[in-house]
């Protein structure tokens, strides 16, 4: 078994047994390696984002959050080299990019064969050119949709004015290679939809945000030349923020 394979087993290993750890002791006998070898794996995982954790102390060991992985998906190669183009082709500017690059990586790292040839040439030839994006603004609007929490903005709009707003985020549209972040306005009190491009500053208040439907709110959002929905061909209409 090749280390990529190893590191697949491991994780479907330490799932199988959740919440009960295993000790890399066991590990290593059920792979038939040796226990360096299944700490540095184990190691592995965890610098990759796996939610893999040691236990100490007497019935301790390693073990796996469940909840916080996917057990294994089998796709075609034809499937997989879909999602390879359409996460490789995700630039700064795209919400949840970081994650995008990690998933394709790791779907390419499951290939193997022509396969997997295939998927690495694919995505070199897949080129998205550097935008500017502040990191940290665009992690905040993300984990607040993520987690529906109450965000202040600081927000340019068309016209060039600057204005401070609390919002609480329904969820995302892209429209013409821009995004939007579609939230209740406190401040304007109704929907409204942000270019991501213009928001200046974004923090989170630690404050939960009230559930709001997205379709409803996209109905009064600022979100200037979106698409329309055709659920909603009769009732759209948009707003300026």
């Amino acid at each position: 078994m090749n280390r990529t394979a190893r590191l697949y087993a491991l994780v479907e290993e330490l799932r199988a047994a959740a919440p009960r750890p295993l000790t890399v002791a066991a590990l290593a006998t059920r792979f038939e390696v040796g226990t360096r070898t299944v700490q540095r794996d184990l190691q592995s995982l965890m610098r990759s984002g796996i939610p893999v954790r040691s236990l100490p102390g007497r019935g301790g060991g390693w073990s796996i959050d469940r909840q916080m992985t996917l057990p294994p998906i089998r796709f075609t190669a034809d499937e997989a080299l879909a999602l390879t183009a359409a996460l490789a082709s995700a630039d700064a500017s795209t919400p949840y990019a970081g994650a995008a690059r990690s998933a394709a990586q790791k779907i390419m790292a499951s290939m193997a064969g022509p396969a997997s040839a295939a998927a690495r040439e694919l995505a070199a030839r897949i080129v998205t050119l550097p935008t500017d994006g502040d990191l940290a603004l665009r992690t905040a609007v993300e984990q607040a949709v993520t987690d529906s929490m109450v965000l202040r903005l600081s927000y340019t709009d068309a016209a060039g004015r600057v204005s401070d707003r609390v919002v609480e985020p329904a969820g995302l549209l892209t429209t013409d290679g821009r995004w939007y972040l579609i939230a209740w306005c406190r401040t304007r009190r109704a929907g409204r939809g942000f270019r991501l491009d213009r928001i200046a500053a974004a923090s989170p208040t630690g404050e939960r945000a009230r559930h709001h439907d997205l379709t409803a709110l996209l109905l009064g959002s600022a979100a200037a030349g979106a698409v329309q929905p055709t659920a909603l061909a009769s009732l759209w209409r948009v707003t300026r923020s």
